[in-house]
């Protein structure tokens, strides 16, 4: 995994979840390297720019270079201690967030045990709820401007949360233990509002909130990005770059680089070629990129033709429509707006 390469795909991500361009700019020439925490370290030149930023009591930036620093996964001691100092940076921001903000941790049912999960909690109480999660690499703290512009102008309380495998939440990701987890964070989120829930979920976190659109778990699903299908095959494993097959491991439990076939052997569950077939889902809006590299432009595509749902392919921009997103969350949040009231 070369570092400029990570540059070169999550620039715009970057930008577009609110760090200053200059700045962006500033890592990215500093940065030589990957893993090591040293002078030219990716870790250690994005700590250094958060600590500026922490400094000068900007903690709302801070927390978003933290999260890049700790990016793409908890793999090193360096990597968790970001973690520890964006968590840090995130609450010490808080007050100056232009909604309400909750931070509590829900003991939910998990392969016949409970498991603690951190949610934040984005919104006035006592309307629709919806439950928010990131990807593989990008979590609930990292997609905060995202969240609180749907919590704005979506009319919702958003509950963020960490997919299994990925930032607070301590258990590896399964399909089926993953489902179980976003079934208890349901039922907590219509206890806490006015019984109306939905999903939104971004790259990995798609997958979920579609699991949770075509079973009608909840009223309304939005997938940005989510893998659903093809995308879970050995031809599209080999074809992974930017080292998503290594941090998708990673979220699985490996403690080694996986090859194509060790992925596959996890994942037989994951298509949800099931549930296609049916015809009970709520709501549904489905959005990526045309020129994601990660995702099949089938696993947006397949959605086509179904009842209550919405699809859009957006052109010229590639995985999670990164580079569009100021034009698409307002789409993202009209349609919540809408479906949820």
């Amino acid at each position: 995994m070369a570092a400029q390469d990570l540059f070169a795909e999550r620039y715009p991500q970057m930008l577009n979840l609110g760090l200053p361009q200059r700045d962006v700019d500033a890592v990215r020439a500093a940065v030589e390297h990957m893993w090591a925490d040293e002078p030219g370290g990716w870790v250690y030149e994005w700590s250094a720019r958060a600590a500026a930023y922490a400094g000068a009591r900007r903690h709302d930036l801070a927390y978003l270079a933290y999260g890049w620093a700790k990016f793409p996964s908890l793999a090193d001691a360096a990597k968790l201690t970001a973690l520890a100092r964006q968590t840090e940076q995130y609450q010490l921001a808080a007050p100056g967030f232009p909604v309400p903000f909750d931070r509590r941790v829900l003991n939910l049912p998990h392969r016949g045990a409970l498991t603690p999960v951190t949610v934040h909690l984005l919104g006035p109480a006592g309307g629709p709820v919806l439950i928010a999660s990131g990807g593989l690499d990008s979590w609930k703290m990292d997609l905060h401007p995202l969240l609180v512009r749907l919590a704005l102008d979506g009319g919702v309380q958003v509950m963020a949360f960490d997919l299994p495998g990925t930032g607070e939440t301590q258990v590896p990701m399964t399909a089926v233990g993953g489902f179980e987890l976003v079934q208890g964070l349901v039922e907590h989120a219509r206890s806490i509002g006015n019984g109306r829930v939905g999903h939104f979920g971004f790259s990995m976190g798609g997958y979920y909130a579609a699991h949770s659109g075509l079973t009608g778990l909840v009223d309304a699903a939005v997938d940005l990005g989510g893998p659903i299908r093809d995308s879970f095959t050995e031809d599209n494993l080999k074809k992974l770059v930017f080292g998503m097959a290594d941090i998708f491991g990673n979220a699985l439990g490996f403690d080694h680089q996986p090859q194509p076939g060790e992925l596959l052997a996890l994942l037989g569950d994951y298509p949800l070629d099931e549930l296609l077939a049916q015809d009970r889902n709520s709501p549904m809006l489905v959005i990526n990129g045309a020129d994601d590299v990660h995702v099949t432009q089938s696993d947006t595509l397949l959605f086509e033709g179904r009842r209550a749902t919405d699809v859009w392919l957006v052109p010229d921009t590639g995985h999670v429509a990164a580079s569009k997103l100021p034009g698409v969350v307002p789409v993202i949040a009209s349609w919540l707006a809408e479906h949820l009231a």
